[in-house]
């Protein structure tokens, strides 16, 4: 692809996702991820009302009259988008890849957040580390953002959940917003996920194809493993074979959905066969409705 194709389609994924962000969650998104706290700002003279707690003792003996200090909000927050990469994300069978919806959704978190003047960062990993941007302020870089999840090429085929969370850890040593977007067709992540979600806000963003967790009557078939390269013939004809599919599925999804409220970590489901809007703006309804 030529560089004006790819600023092409850059532009198109900006137009859109903006649009999103600025008719729905112009302040959804600032009333949810409130800032670290509040910090010192300036001290003015004492008027009534005002909360003798808030008073500065030193400005008062030095002035002989009191004075009280004014806080404001330390707004400014770091979100980290932690992206799976692994090629089980080239599945789609609706109109859009898996992987083409993570960026899409990438995309409306990180206008929501500069929108906010937040800094934005992004991991991309498959069985390893593929791609680390550190987080920064400013269109020309969520537009690079962008640019990654569309066009990167991973070396890795496969999926490695615990190592890109011990990597997020690693280089964020203040505690900030976690967006980790997969599939999660992986396993062994459940320590360090309980970990990091005791210091950052960790949500997980679950991208499903339902035509990976049930299987048509059509007869024999080979089904191909996007990761590892291993193919299968499966009798789809059997309703034993597909009610035992559907079940290996739904157990997973009932696990990985135990462990995120184990490990206190929000869900947005997210399914590519239906609009990704709704379930965004029912997470940010929760997250205000516990506040």
């Amino acid at each position: 692809m030529d560089t004006r194709e790819l600023l092409k389609k850059v532009r198109l994924i900006e137009i859109k996702t903006r649009g999103v962000v600025n008719q729905i969650f112009s302040g959804e998104y600032h009333s949810v991820f409130k800032g670290r706290g509040m910090e010192f700002s300036e001290v003015r003279e004492y008027q009534y009302g005002d909360d003798i707690r808030t008073i500065d003792w030193n400005v008062s003996a030095r002035f002989n009259h009191p004075f009280v200090k004014i806080f404001e909000e330390e707004r400014e927050l770091t979100v980290m988008l932690v992206v799976d990469f692994s090629r089980s994300g080239n599945f789609g069978s609706a109109a859009h890849l898996k992987n083409e919806i993570a960026a899409e959704i990438c995309a409306v978190l990180a206008f929501s957040a500069i929108k906010n003047n937040d800094k934005v960062g992004l991991i991309l990993f498959t069985d390893r580390i593929e791609k680390f941007v550190p987080p920064k302020k400013g269109r020309a870089h969520i537009l690079r953002i962008i640019r990654e999840l569309i066009f990167f090429e991973p070396t890795g085929t496969g999926t490695n959940i615990r190592q890109a969370l011990e990597y997020f850890n690693h280089v964020n040593k203040k505690k900030c917003i976690a967006f980790l977007i997969s599939d999660f067709i992986d396993d062994g992540y459940d320590t360090i996920l309980r970990i990091i979600s005791r210091k950052h806000d960790v949500i997980a963003v679950e991208i499903t194809d339902p035509r990976e967790e049930s299987l048509p009557d059509a007869g024999l078939i080979r089904l191909r493993d996007a990761e590892s390269g291993g193919e299968r013939w499966i009798d789809t004809a059997n309703a034993a074979v597909r009610t035992a599919y559907a079940k290996f599925w739904a157990e997973r999804r009932a696990a990985r959905s135990s462990l995120f409220v184990r490990s206190k970590v929000d869900a947005i489901p997210i399914r590519i066969d239906q609009p990704y809007v709704k379930p965004i703006v029912d997470f940010f309804r929760r997250r205000e409705r516990r506040m």
